[in-house]
């Protein structure tokens, strides 16, 4: 019997943090409505109200609420992702999803009892840097970043004394979480401080012939033919010219599906897989969720996982190992 694993799943609304409690999410992770969280799109994440009510629907049932403070906040302006850690603190979330050093250090000392994660934006991949946040700032778990493959993932656990979270489904970020540059360069708004990866707002469909032609800004993203279904236009998912030929340069629009490796992730020691996509509807988050609680379900009594079934809500259509595997190598 292997090791049953943790399922951590996205929330940007209380429907959504609803949805995922019933269909078996063990923790829910969420962001306020501000520039403290990397999700930071119009209509989504919650009040403080909001959010008491949240936690309140995930410990009556047994579960848990995370919430993330991940962006960085700019100099001089520490005041809101202040707030946001001193007000996780008094409605009582199980633990806060930090980045920024400083934020880091700040609950530390101020809040030392409040369980802390590393999130995925510190892009903390190899054990001496893990160690550091481990040693200063007391964190316990660490998400790590989608560029390890599974034997890689598996002699990090061996020499650290944290636990590891990791990407199992969703879209796929292939620039290092944090130090992503090329939206702000676009829109003049980063995920990295603003907490938005391609607003809406700077998105716009256009139909051209037998086309559509995605554009952000002023830079047409990709062009897709009516039949196929179109990806949201982020920039490292773009399709681009180059050396006289265009193609997805960074990645194709495509989601990740890790759950046919479950059992490899399991044995590899990892703890606990998150879901991606806070700023997707109840409906899909009630679909992935029931998916992986009954694929964990399964992987822990050494039966097969059921790894069909999400293509059809993945991105682009299609699903893929991503770095788990490096089948580039």
């Amino acid at each position: 019997m292997t090791a049953k694993l943790e399922l951590v799943c996205p929330a940007g609304t209380l429907p959504a943090l609803k949805a995922a409690v019933d269909a078996g999410a063990d923790a829910v992770y969420a962001g306020f409505r501000d520039r403290t969280n990397a999700r930071n799109f119009p209509g989504l994440n919650f009040s403080r109200a909001e959010l008491a009510q949240g936690i309140a629907y995930a410990h009556v049932r047994g579960r848990k609420l995370f919430l993330a403070v991940n962006t960085y906040p700019p100099a001089g302006e520490f005041a809101p992702w202040q707030a946001a850690v001193d007000d996780a603190a008094q409605l009582g979330v199980d633990a806060v999803i930090l980045a920024d050093i400083g934020l880091l250090d700040y609950c530390t000392h101020a809040h030392p009892a409040l369980r802390r994660h590393l999130s995925v934006q510190a892009s903390a991949a190899n054990p001496a840097a893990i160690d550091f946040y481990h040693r200063e700032f007391g964190v316990r778990r660490v998400v790590l970043p989608r560029v390890l493959s599974v034997p890689e993932i598996a002699a990090l656990n061996a020499e650290i004394q944290v636990e590891t979270e990791v990407f199992a489904f969703g879209g796929m970020c292939v620039m290092a979480e944090g130090r992503c540059a090329l939206s702000g360069y676009v829109t003049g708004q980063s995920p990295n401080t603003s907490g938005v990866c391609s607003p809406a707002s700077h998105v716009r469909f256009v139909e051209r012939g037998e086309e559509l032609v995605a554009r952000l800004g002023d830079f047409t993203i990709d062009a897709f033919p009516r039949d196929r279904p179109a990806g949201y236009p982020t920039l490292c998912k773009g399709q681009f010219v180059a050396r006289g030929r265009a193609s997805h340069l960074f990645e194709d629009p495509t989601s990740l599906n890790a759950i046919a490796l479950l059992p490899d992730l399991a044995a590899a020691g990892v703890r606990a897989l998150k879901i991606e996509g806070r700023q997707r509807g109840r409906a899909y988050i009630q679909q992935v969720t029931a998916a992986f609680r009954s694929a964990i379900d399964a992987a822990a009594e050494g039966a097969p996982a059921d790894a069909g079934g999400l293509a059809a809500i993945a991105e682009g259509g299609r699903t893929t190992a991503g770095a788990y595997k490096k089948t580039w190598r």
